[in-house]
């Protein structure tokens, strides 16, 4: 026969319970915890006040600090571009400094409840989700009644130091809101591409004549003007990223030139953008037979023959084409910067 706990009065408390019929657990009743060490004793109050106060107070330093640690250890870098030492000394400073200001708060704000706010016990059985006019009424004043119990508005320090701790805790979002740097403006519709701008090979860096390339055959491209970046820092990264161009060589009878673009490539040697208009993949699985180019990322397909229309995937736009030519001394150039923004798709894109 299994055994209850009303069975074992030993282990039932102070009070032993009976559980009423069909009930197999009986009621355990509201616990006393008895008054607290604050409670009794004004000297404990007050200690535990100051403590509170002084962890808020601590918390509002520690956010200034950190304001003063973004200004202190920058990452700028200069003309040498960033430094993974400074952006380590940075990203610890702030988070010690912030982490310990947080810290501090949630702390201070568990002192306060554990040590002065005083903790009521309510049962409440449960009720139409529709409480009647009685039951708000006594809602509102138990509200009351806890607020009132906090002693937020009774006890100034601890009010006035958390209110200054929260009030400052915004200003580093603030001040960290300069990283975002100035508005991109246009730039995302342009590279570093220009008027006779050498391609040169990717990683070696070497300008390429139109001889040097065979039929069938595809070369990955920069622009020279890549090279004049400084070696480090975002404009040198975005560039890499939006820059990088697919050189490719057919027979010229193959080229189905759009109107305005039969001067585009240089005796069937034609440049195209490498970065995929559905998400940004770099490109460059070339069938050679069919002149399609198939991005690995989500097999959208493009039709290099036909001025890098979509055939296939989820692509909704064609590969721009890059305009070259040949200069006076024979090396590939381009004829001007992209006619339409590379990448993929962004709000303010118009097309």
């Amino acid at each position: 026969m299994e055994k209850t706990p009303a069975d074992h009065p030993e282990q039932a408390g102070e009070v032993e319970r009976q559980a009423p019929d069909g009930d197999p657990i009986p009621d355990p009743g509201l616990h006393d915890p008895g008054p607290r060490l604050t409670e009794i004793d004004t000297r404990a109050a007050k200690r535990a006040e100051r403590q509170v106060a002084g962890m808020f107070t601590l918390a509002s330093v520690f956010i200034v600090a950190s304001i003063v640690a973004y200004v202190i250890f920058g990452i700028d870098g200069g003309e040498e571009g960033v430094d993974i030492g400074d952006v380590q000394v940075s990203n610890f400073a702030l988070g010690i400094t912030l982490g310990m200001a947080m810290l501090l708060i949630g702390v201070g704000a568990v002192q306060w409840a554990r040590a002065l706010m005083t903790s009521p016990e309510f049962a409440e059985k449960r009720k139409p989700l529709r409480s009647s006019d009685d039951v708000r009424e006594s809602a509102l004043a138990s509200f009351d009644t806890g607020a009132a119990e906090t002693g937020f508005g009774r006890r100034k320090m601890i009010r006035n130091s958390l209110l200054g701790a929260l009030a400052l805790l915004p200003l580093p979002a603030i001040v960290l809101l300069r990283d975002l740097g100035p508005t991109p403006g246009n730039a995302k519709e342009h590279t570093v591409w220009a008027e006779g701008v050498r391609l040169l090979t990717d990683v070696t860096f070497e300008p390429i004549r139109a001889a040097d390339l065979e039929i069938g055959q595809l070369v990955n491209v920069m622009p020279a003007t890549y090279e004049e970046l400084p070696d480090h820092g975002p404009e040198r990264i975005n560039e890499r990223a939006k820059s990088p161009v697919m050189l490719i060589r057919m027979l010229p009878e193959e080229i189905n030139a759009a109107a305005g673009r039969e001067n585009w490539h240089v005796d069937g040697i034609v440049a195209y953008s490498k970065i995929c208009t559905h998400v940004g993949c770099p490109i460059s699985l070339y069938e050679r037979t069919t002149h399609h180019m198939l991005c690995p990322c989500h097999q959208s397909t493009f039709d290099l023959a036909n001025n890098g229309e979509v055939i296939f995937g989820p692509a909704t736009r064609a590969l721009p084409q890059l305009p070259i030519a040949v200069d006076s001394e024979g090396f590939l150039v381009a004829q001007s910067d992209f006619t339409e923004p590379v990448g993929p798709s962004y709000w303010e894109r118009e097309a």
